[in-house]
């Protein structure tokens, strides 16, 4: 039995979907498993797995391409690549899978924001995403969602049989922890010129994330005498200007620092360094940088939607996505009063236990199973 997976919708800088596809992976090949696995991933991607190939796993590494012509060598190249390497079993690991396809198949959906806010995305985007994923939910022998938040959602906007949807919820890296090494710390303070006491924010600089609201939060803040500063990490996505224009327009410029994509290596320890961790998106389909905060045992502030209530339960503090005086209160009391900054610290490092990695690919493996065993 071979199954096969696709991950060449692997960025350079992966965050996120990317995130999951090179965790997944990598957990499911120390599986002890009774089948193969083929992972179909570009070539200048490889080295981002540090996994072999072995008896077990093989890679099936192709060209590189931009992301249009993955998905044009998604609907026309692999087919025949998945003949041609006999596969069972296609895990989709990015919304999308091929129209005509001859083995059985699984499609990884991550969120539903396509269909719930589409206009947070480019024009192509909200052109294309919509009917492929349509198209991929339609005809996949199953469908596996990251939370049960997205599990929900899917069914209820896409009409999916709910005994065709399962939930695999994701986990947190395991270099995720507490860091007590001074040395280190140190070092990378100095590396990204963070300051000595500051709130955190790690995501794409996007619409979705809210982080306007965030920064108009800090500002009544800072007008109350917070001494912190706002330290916002995470690549610039799609709209970003008006996060850098409201940064300016409110006096900010020397409060709020802009580091721009922070590699794995060093972002577990930049969890650490930051006193609270705030991430006030307005939807997430799971929200790894809340559960990789409190594997850092630092405490957190979200927002009550979606897969976040899920992920943090008791262990953060939640509060609507667009109320502002919400936010800005809820800071002030987290880094204000120590027993309950205490209560989070303790509660966040129980509650990023249960997210591993392992978890997800054995949940991930039943489905396979009952997929190649007729559901």
């Amino acid at each position: 039995m071979r199954i096969g997976i696709d991950a060449t919708a692997l960025p350079s800088q992966p965050v996120g979907a990317g995130n999951y596809i090179i965790q997944f992976i990598t957990a499911l090949a120390k599986i002890d498993v009774d089948f193969e696995l083929l992972v179909f991933v570009h070539k200048n991607k490889r080295d981002q797995f540090d996994l072999p190939d072995d008896g077990k796993l093989h890679w099936e590494l192709v060209a590189d391409m931009s992301p249009m012509q993955r998905l044009i060598w998604e609907q026309t190249i692999l087919p025949g690549l998945a003949r041609k390497t006999r596969i069972d079993l296609l895990h989709s690991l990015h919304y999308t899978q091929p129209v005509r396809l001859g083995c059985s198949s699984v499609v990884t959906i991550h969120d539903m924001t396509f269909f719930l806010f589409p206009h947070l995305h480019t024009r192509s985007k909200r052109l294309f995403f919509p009917i492929a994923i349509r198209t991929s939910v339609r005809r996949a022998d199953a469908l596996v969602t990251i939370s049960e938040s997205t599990r929900q959602d899917t069914i209820r906007l896409l009409g999916v049989p709910p005994q065709k949807i399962f939930t695999t919820q994701l986990g947190v890296n395991d270099e995720f922890q507490v860091i007590t090494d001074r040395e280190l710390l140190a070092q990378v303070r100095q590396k990204y010129n963070l300051p000595k006491g500051f709130i955190l924010y790690v995501g794409l600089v996007e619409p979705r994330k809210n982080i306007p609201s965030l920064i108009r939060s800090y500002k009544a803040l800072t007008d109350q005498g917070i001494k912190h500063r706002l330290v916002i990490v995470g690549r610039f996505g799609w709209m970003y200007q008006e996060v850098i224009e409201q940064t300016e327009k409110l006096g900010l410029k020397d409060q709020v620092q802009f580091t721009g994509y922070i590699p794995q290596d060093d972002l577990p320890i930049v969890y650490n360094l930051a006193d609270l961790f705030v991430y006030p998106t307005r939807y997430e389909g799971f929200g790894f940088p809340a559960l990789e905060a409190m594997a850092c045992g630092t405490p957190v502030i979200t927002t009550d939607i979606s897969s976040l209530p899920e992920i943090v339960g008791d262990a953060g503090l939640l509060i609507p996505p667009d109320d502002e005086y919400a936010l800005t209160t809820t800071i002030a009391n987290a880094l204000g009063d120590s027993t309950l900054y205490d209560q989070l610290r303790t509660k966040g490092l129980l509650q990023a236990k249960y997210f591993t990695w392992e978890r997800t690919s054995r949940e991930t493996l039943k489905v396979y199973k009952r997929v190649l065993e007729g559901m």
